[in-house]
């Protein structure tokens, strides 16, 4: 029984994503990031993309892992809601980065792009995993066009954060 308990609180650990990030009412650090969209090599610029409309950023650990997949899966499932909304929404992740044109065809159904960030953009997030150096948390957020946080989910289950940033988007729309 001690066995079984020290490898549940090992893989807890490693999956542990980090212990803070951006809370609602934080300003959203800008940025732009490449990557790929139905295969195809892209780029997003933060600012300019609020001025259309909302972002939902979801970061994801690693493409080409099972909840990452479902993760992506989900969001692409739901796309029309979020454009019904006017927000955009995009993938970032640190981990098998070089894997992202496939990803993005693959398991993001072309509805979005996916990007690769580094070192930086993960600590101005917040949301670099503890126990995997590289790898970024499953954390979602919702950023208004004032490029203010209006939502922070952080949760290593994928399900929930469709569910979770379309609530929120619907919510600043009925503001």
């Amino acid at each position: 029984m001690r066995h079984l308990i020290a490898g549940l609180a090992a893989v807890a650990a490693i999956s542990a994503p980090a212990l803070a990030e951006l809370e609602p009412g934080d300003t959203a650090p800008d940025f732009t990031v490449e990557g790929f969209q139905a295969g195809e090599a892209v780029s997003f610029h933060l600012a300019e993309a609020l001025e259309i409309g909302p972002v939902v950023v979801f970061f994801f650990p690693a493409a080409f892992t099972s909840g990452c997949e479902a993760q992506a899966a989900s969001f692409a499932e739901a796309i029309d809601q979020f454009e019904a909304e006017g927000a955009q929404v995009i993938g970032i992740t640190a981990g098998n980065t070089d894997r992202l044109a496939d990803f993005s065809t693959q398991h993001c159904a072309s509805a979005f792009p996916v990007f690769a960030i580094g070192e930086g953009m993960m600590r101005d997030y917040d949301v670099g995993m503890l126990m995997r150096p590289g790898w970024t948390s499953r954390t979602s957020y919702v950023i208004d066009q004032n490029s203010t946080i209006a939502m922070t989910w952080s949760e290593m289950n994928p399900y929930e954060h469709v569910d979770r940033t379309i609530a929120a988007v619907r919510a600043l729309n009925a503001e």
